[in-house]
């Protein structure tokens, strides 16, 4: 578990559909992370967005504008084990923007009882 104090929290950014060797980069990403210990990362699929190329890709586009539809993975770790995966992390990310940056953890807290408010 995660401790409470400073952590560093790591944001890569990338297209849906960039290929890795093993399928999709978002999702062999993923798999590195998990395989390497990191506490939980998280993958988000936005709506719209935009990048370098400054072309708009939204999810209801029909032709190549929804093809390359962003995806953001977020983890938060210690800066020791973002040391440690970071550089195969960014050896991964052959087109994307990756950034980090210093965070504090007030809680975290894994229960295994269902929590009913």
């Amino acid at each position: 578990m995660l401790p409470v104090g400073p952590a560093v929290k790591v944001t890569v950014y990338l297209n849906q559909d960039t290929g890795a060797e093993h399928g999709f980069l978002h999702d062999e990403i993923l798999r590195y992370l998990l395989t390497n210990g990191v506490n939980g990362a998280t993958v988000y699929r936005p709506h719209a967005g935009f990048g370098l190329h400054a072309r708009l890709h939204t999810s209801g586009a029909g032709d190549v504008a929804g093809l390359h539809l962003p995806v953001v993975i977020y983890f938060v770790d210690t800066g020791e084990k973002v040391d440690s995966v970071l550089p195969a992390l960014l050896a991964m990310v052959t087109d994307g923007l990756v950034e980090a940056h210093p965070t504090e953890i007030l809680k975290n807290i894994s229960t295994s009882e269902r929590v009913i408010s």
